[in-house]
């Protein structure tokens, strides 16, 4: 399965990303945006693992950002339990080669319109770190409303800081829940 827009695709994890894949993790300015279980340095077998669990999926929900035939990034969906079971949360990260591209906006887009249509989620939010505006940007431009900020939440990299809630709810949600 995969996504088209206009200008990425989001596809199925391939064998052949993991190095690319490991080479982009590589980079401390994107791991210093993502949560702390993403190990750095990011190794090819870190790499093989996260591909062989992404294809075992199903339904899929991480898929990889391909721009212009290249893979770039990465963005997913996890879905929640319990009474959250119709909630996912999104996550996402582009090499930093692709910055400023548009790209995560239009992935973003993609993956919450196939959440909320494949999917049946009634709710797509993000928690993001208070120093990274430009995630806080692409999910603006895709939809997302800042439902709240929570103060002092995360800790990373040695430093407290606050968490920025994002949210986006399924335009479609009351037929939904009549199901």
């Amino acid at each position: 399965m995969q996504l088209n827009g206009n200008n990425i695709t989001l596809r199925a994890f391939k064998q052949e990303d993991a190095e690319t894949l490991a080479t982009l993790l590589n980079n401390s300015r994107v791991v210093a945006n993502l949560r702390d279980y993403i190990p750095f340095p990011y190794t090819p077998k870190d790499a093989m693992d996260f591909i062989h669990l992404c294809q075992e999926e199903n339904p899929r929900q991480n898929f990889a950002i391909e721009h212009n035939k290249l893979f770039v990034g990465s963005i997913g969906l996890v879905k929640q339990v319990d009474v959250y079971r119709k909630s996912a949360e999104i996550g996402y990260w582009i090499g930093e080669p692709y910055w400023g591209k548009g790209i995560a906006t239009e992935a973003a887009k993609l993956i919450t319109a196939y959440g909320f249509e494949q999917l049946e989620l009634l709710k797509i939010f993000s928690a993001v770190f208070d120093f990274n505006k430009a995630s806080q940007r692409v999910l603006e431009k895709a939809g997302y409303k800042l439902e709240a900020i929570i103060e002092k939440a995360i800790y990373k990299n040695h430093k407290l800081c606050d968490e920025y809630r994002y949210g986006c709810i399924n335009p479609y949600w009351d037929k939904l829940i009549m199901e």
